[in-house]
């Protein structure tokens, strides 16, 4: 069974934006909120030259990176065709309270490369 960690509140999230979540051991996670209202928490690194998520746009169920405008899926972290190349997903969820939690492990883990 899974440990959870509250790390926000979903209104913490602006619509189609999202927040940082640092980490001791690596990279930040970035959590994301689109239009439907669903939370996605994904490395806050580009799998193609580790640009910043985080500071990309919402769209739909994707994020564009910020620096070669890669459209990487919210839902699985994976980069759109015809570009290749996947960051690490989190588990998320949100409580009934609007409380977002992580998965404690994944979020101690080290980043996945």
């Amino acid at each position: 069974m899974s440990e959870w960690k509250a790390v926000c509140r979903v209104d913490d999230i602006p619509v189609l934006g999202s927040r940082r979540v640092a980490r001791s051991n690596g990279p930040d996670v970035a959590i994301f909120r689109n239009a439907e209202g669903e939370v996605f928490a994904l490395l806050d690194r580009c799998p193609h030259k580790g640009g910043p998520l985080s500071q990309g746009i919402v769209f739909g169920r994707s994020v564009a990176c910020p620096l070669h405008n890669w459209t990487i899926g919210l839902a699985d972290g994976c980069a759109q065709a015809p570009d290749v190349g996947c960051t690490q997903r989190f588990a998320v969820k949100v409580e009934a309270d609007g409380t977002v939690c992580l998965d404690l492990a994944e979020l101690n883990a080290a980043a996945a490369t």
